[in-house]
């Protein structure tokens, strides 16, 4: 009897072990980030640009951005359609700039995919030159994760990496209110996100770049504007004009305005209370210039695209030279004819083969 149970306890503990000791076949754990939705495209037509306020936007701030038409799009799931709004622009940047000035501090990032933030209604998208507006209204039909389908469908989980590349660098997150970041290229975005603030002597007619966003400090919330020029020379008039007019660094109470100067950058901080807290911001940047020989250049243009375009203003070169040279040849022409017609004495009129040459000889 005794051998038989530790026949069966041998054969219960080798049916354990073999499990740990035999390797087992590994199932991937990885789920799918989004699962597959069968979204087609329904319907799409273009719009004018007055068209957008409809949508949450504003024509004046769409033109400083160089947005000039619109395409509506409405995408079908079974029942559930979702429209979205497409607004091509001109640059990435301009695209980039858009999302920020209409994103919201209630608007959160969108799982898994970037430069992507919404809310229980809509979505905003920067991809590329096009910034997108997902309506997603209140359709209680779609589930959460057939519109994440939609937003990786539509604009993929990411953008392209030449755009990243031209990008203006996001502001220091430390202390950074989300959403309140914004990426300015014109007066009236700024006058919307500033509106105590003197935007006429930022310079945007100059090519002025303006990024800014809202700190948390110790004595409460203080802006902090990131202004960038094409040259150093402008930045320094730029920053003498907004000492003049603005009163930087003087003690005005809860309403003295701090700044400094770096290179081509202009940094300001407002509503910071006092100079230790205004430091303590501008701190956060570090300016470094240089000069490369051999620094590529960055374009959102393919180096074809590029060859092609340099055949072309070489073939219109070469048409101006010859509509040049044939415009010359013309006048020369025509005045020949015109001295000759109403000035009879003058040489000119008269070809050097029909004049006759007099020596007056006498003998």
């Amino acid at each position: 009897m005794a051998r038989r149970l530790s026949k069966q306890l041998w054969l219960l503990v080798a049916l354990t072990a073999i499990p740990f000791l035999c390797p087992a076949q590994q199932k991937p754990l990885a789920m799918p980030l989004v699962p597959a939705a069968n979204w087609r495209l329904v319907e799409s037509g273009p719009l004018p640009l007055s068209a957008v306020s409809k949508y949450g936007g504003d024509s004046a701030i769409e033109q400083e951005y160089g947005v000039k038409a619109l395409e509506l799009r409405t995408y079908q799931l079974g029942k559930a359609r979702v429209q979205v709004l497409v607004e091509p622009a001109p640059d990435a940047t301009s695209g980039y700039g858009l999302l920020t000035f209409y994103r919201t501090s209630a608007m959160l990032p969108e799982k898994g995919v970037d430069l992507a933030y919404g809310d229980a209604n809509s979505t905003l998208v920067a991809r590329g030159k096009s910034f997108l507006r997902f309506l997603r209204g209140k359709d209680a039909t779609l589930a959460e994760n057939d519109y994440l389908a939609l937003l990786v469908f539509v604009g993929g989980t990411k953008p392209a990496a030449d755009p990243l590349t031209i990008l203006p660098l996001r502001l220091p997150a430390k202390d950074l209110t989300p959403g309140s970041e914004k990426y300015l290229l014109g007066r009236e975005a700024a006058k919307r996100a500033l509106p105590d603030f003197r935007t006429d002597l930022v310079g945007f007619e100059q090519g002025a770049e303006v990024q800014l966003g809202q700190y948390a400090t110790a004595i409460g919330p203080s802006t902090l504007v990131a202004i960038s020029y094409p040259t150093p020379q402008i930045a320094r008039v730029r920053f003498g004009a907004l000492t003049k007019f603005l009163a930087l660094n003087q003690d005005l109470g809860a309403d003295t305005l701090y700044g400094r100067r770096r290179g081509s950058f202009v940094f300001l901080v407002l509503h910071a209370g006092n100079s230790e807290t205004a430091s303590l911001l501008m701190d956060q940047f570090r300016v470094t210039e240089g000069v490369s020989w051999n620094e590529r250049y960055i374009t959102e243009r393919s180096f074809t695209l590029q060859l092609v375009h340099m055949i072309l203003a070489i073939l219109i070169l070469t048409a101006f030279l010859i509509a040049g040279c044939l415009a010359a040849g013309i006048i020369f022409f025509l005045s020949r004819r015109v001295a000759a017609r109403f000035f009879p004495d003058s040489q000119w009129g008269h070809p050097d083969d029909d004049q006759i040459i007099r020596l007056n000889l006498r003998t």
